[in-house]
């Protein structure tokens, strides 16, 4: 599991770098040591990932690992990037790139290059880069160590100031970040998730390292990044086109070419944090209502179906796999954006949604949520990917192309009645003797359709269970004089501890009102 707490924290720190040996605007300001130029394009950029999974798996060389284990927290944190050395401080990008030093808990240096006119250069590591205490470890590094990291920062002539504030970062492994509309960072993707919660097996991260960023034409709303991946049993090349909207666009187009077989080998991969929210909450394990990420996984199959999932904290490692054939779209989202359910001075009502929407044919497949028991808000505990149903076998090339929206909201809305909040407690009647073993549920629904309904009309909810059996089904309006917002509650009597797969959606006559409601329950939480 990610350290979440880690990243956001060296996240919010700001530092700077310049590329040096370009002609024209990239040599504007030079500061800095550049390497040697050698050519470059994507096309052999996915030549090398391939040639690399043919070969022997060689990991990237830590330099000085006596030495980077003394930059601990603390120390990584005095450790300053010189602002005014970002690249591209100066133009021709409005968008600067300030880089992240390595540390205790990013050892593997990341190789940064800048590519101009299809020349590649690469940006070598220098102590004096960087502001940082007389007795710093860091300052005993040899020459050219590398970086852990990027970030790009906001616009230069934004309305924000871009030495404080940026809104893409990478770091650690093949992670990355990125703000929505609500300015704040929150879940995690990554380049490609192999091996996750297999029985026997433990996960491998195949980290980017290289990086390389293409030299903008001045004005230009994007910015290019290339990647390079290599762990153990794959090889992959990676291009990232990313656009500053009111959201941040990323289109990704991804070749990943297999060194070994993979159990699971999962695309487009989200990672997030679910502790509890208002569905369940332990006795007094925090004074907060809820904290998470996330709330839910949402799909839009290939058929169309609408689905939302809300998340789990759950006794075990759950791995849930949804078939599907080409599609739509799917992401991990933060639905709940009320303060008051938070009261966090972190703003987990601000945290953004990340929404995959898939290019060109995918075929078949399953989107796989694994959901691993956490304690804390510290360990990422959620991952939501597509895995091919075609065997991951060495030799094997797969691509795959989409798009990333981080926002606040799915950028591709349902026109349906959406979840918006699920409960559950005990079965029965309140007032009376509650019967052992039976748990009530209660989902909330809210949406321009029901607001649709004639006085005196209800929704019916339309509830199947993998085992059990439903009683005291109702539906009502909620008491809280909000137009279209429903609820519909049942009790659920189910023997044993296995886990309960619940569906329920809501519809009037032939008339769906409602995007289907998945629940997986498990008796003994």
């Amino acid at each position: 599991m990610f350290d979440r707490r880690q990243f956001l924290q060296f996240a919010t720190a700001t530092a700077g770098l310049a590329a040096a040996g370009f002609s024209g605007p990239a040599l504007a300001q030079q500061a800095l040591k550049a390497g040697a130029p050698v050519p470059f394009s994507f096309d052999a950029l996915k030549k090398r990932a391939r040639d690399m999974a043919g070969s022997r798996y060689v990991a990237p060389p830590r330099p000085s690992p006596e030495i980077l284990d003394q930059i601990d927290y603390d120390a990584h944190g005095k450790i300053k990037f010189k602002t005014d050395l970002a690249l591209w401080a100066n133009g021709p990008s409005e968008f600067p790139v300030t880089f992240f030093h390595l540390g205790r808990f990013f050892q593997k240096p990341v190789r940064m290059h800048v590519v101009d006119k299809g020349q590649a250069r690469e940006i070598v590591y220098d102590s004096d880069y960087f502001d940082m205490p007389v007795d710093s470890p860091a300052r005993k590094l040899p020459a050219n160590s590398g970086f852990a990291g990027f970030r790009f920062q906001e616009a230069r002539n934004g309305k924000l100031d871009w030495r404080k504030n940026d809104w893409v970062a990478f770091l650690g492994a093949s992670y990355f970040r990125a703000i929505g509309e609500l300015y704040q960072y929150g879940l995690s993707a990554r380049g490609l998730a192999v091996d996750v919660a297999v029985h026997g097996k433990n996960e491998e991260f195949p980290d980017f390292t290289h990086v390389y960023f293409e030299t903008p034409q001045p004005g230009s709303d994007t910015v290019t990044v290339y990647a390079l991946l290599d762990g153990p049993s794959v090889a992959g090349a990676y291009r990232f086109v990313m656009q500053r909207a009111a959201a941040v666009i990323m289109d990704i187009d991804s070749a990943v070419f297999l060194r070994k077989d993979v159990a699971r080998l999962g695309f487009a991969p989200l990672t997030s944090m679910y502790w509890y929210s208002e569905t369940t909450k332990p006795t007094a394990i925090d004074w907060r209502p809820e904290i998470h990420d996330s709330d839910g996984l949402a799909m839009w199959t290939g058929s169309g179906e609408r689905i939302w999932r809300p998340l789990n904290n759950p006794p075990r490692i759950i791995t849930s796999t949804f078939s599907d054939e080409n599609p739509k779209g799917f992401g991990l989202l933060q639905r709940d954006r009320n303060f008051d359910h938070y009261l966090d001075g972190v703003y987990y009502d601000r945290r953004p949604s990340l929404w995959i929407q898939p290019e060109g044919s995918w075929g078949k497949g399953s989107i796989q949520l694994v959901e691993i028991p956490t304690d804390d808000e510290i360990h990422d505990n959620i991952v939501a990917m597509w895995v091919p149903d075609e065997p991951a076998k060495a030799g094997q090339a797969f691509e795959f192309r989409f798009r990333m929206h981080w926002s606040a909201e799915e950028p591709y809305p349902t026109h349906l009645a959406r979840v918006v909040a699920t409960r559950f407690g005990n079965g029965g009647q309140a007032g009376t003797a509650r019967p052992k073993g039976v748990r009530k549920f209660m989902v909330e629904f809210l949406g321009e359709p029901l607001t649709r309904l004639a006085s005196g009309v209800y929704p019916k909810p339309v509830l199947t269970a993998s085992r059990g059996e439903f009683s005291n089904i109702l539906t009502e309006a909620v008491p809280d004089n909000v137009p279209g917002h429903w609820r519909t509650q049942f009790d659920l009597t189910a023997a044993g501890n296995e886990p309960v797969e619940m569906r329920c959606f809501l519809r009037n006559g032939d008339e769906i009102l409602s995007e289907t409601w998945l629940y997986q329950y498990h008796p003994t939480a």
